[in-house]
């Protein structure tokens, strides 16, 4: 049997474990303050031209696309504070580091016990309170965007939706590859900068989970030790 917790945490976070926060239940879709999630249209449209309010510059769906893959793809090391609300409306905090290609953590602050390495081949999804540890090959998180050192969002997954409203560029993709089955990212992007502020996973098995950044610093280059697993820690 499959471990939810190893399920959650792959498709991700973004790491939806949930079970530890405090915070009231969050709605079912990302903060309308940070980034609405775009209407739905069809596979024409969305691919087509993305869909902008008044006094929002119109901008084609494959220029956002292009602009985010450039912002991805300059981007080689990052340190950022990050709010996930998980599949249970639970809210958890935490700092996030990533090293291009393939290195990432998500350190979450007490009371949750859960953090998510992966070292450029593995990911592990630990359990500091009871010392478990599930791992996966790195390749099934939906996490390329933030992983890869060449991106192509229209070539690595499938763009079904791009979007824009005034406060955000929304891109929502499709990836097959990830961990249980086909996981739905929805990325949001700030429209002037292209920076990536939020995503939300929806994982094979239904469950989303929303992940914000803030404070992003890409200067910083985090110690290499932070993406060190342990692997006789792995669960039998």
């Amino acid at each position: 049997m499959i471990p939810r917790c190893l399920v959650s945490g792959l498709a991700l976070v973004a790491f939806a474990i949930p079970a530890f926060a405090q915070t009231p239940p969050a709605p079912p879709r990302p903060p309308t303050q940070i980034a609405p999630r775009p209407p739905a249209t069809n596979g024409a449209t969305a691919i087509g031209r993305a869909a902008a309010p008044a006094n929002v510059p119109t901008i084609s769906a494959a220029a956002a696309v292009q602009k985010a893959n450039g912002w991805l793809n300059s981007v080689t090391t990052m340190v950022a504070d990050f709010i996930q609300i998980g599949a249970d409306g639970k809210r958890s905090e935490g700092k996030l580091y990533v090293q291009k290609p393939g290195k990432l953590r998500f350190e979450y602050r007490p009371p949750a016990v859960m953090e998510v390495v992966a070292d450029g081949r593995s990911v592990a999804v630990r359990n500091r309170k009871l010392n478990t540890q599930d791992m996966a090959f790195i390749g099934q998180t939906p996490l390329k965007f933030l992983l890869k050192n060449q991106l192509d969002l229209s070539k690595d997954t499938k763009v079904l939706e791009v979007g824009t409203a005034p406060n955000a560029t929304s891109i929502l993709i499709e990836d097959k590859a990830t961990f249980g089955g086909t996981s739905r990212i929805n990325l949001i992007f700030d429209p002037a900068s292209f920076q990536l502020k939020q995503w939300t996973v929806v994982d094979p098995q239904g469950f989303e989970t929303i992940v914000s950044l803030f404070n992003l610093d890409l200067n910083e280059k985090p110690n290499p030790a932070l993406f060190k697993i342990n692997e006789d820690r792995q669960r039998d």
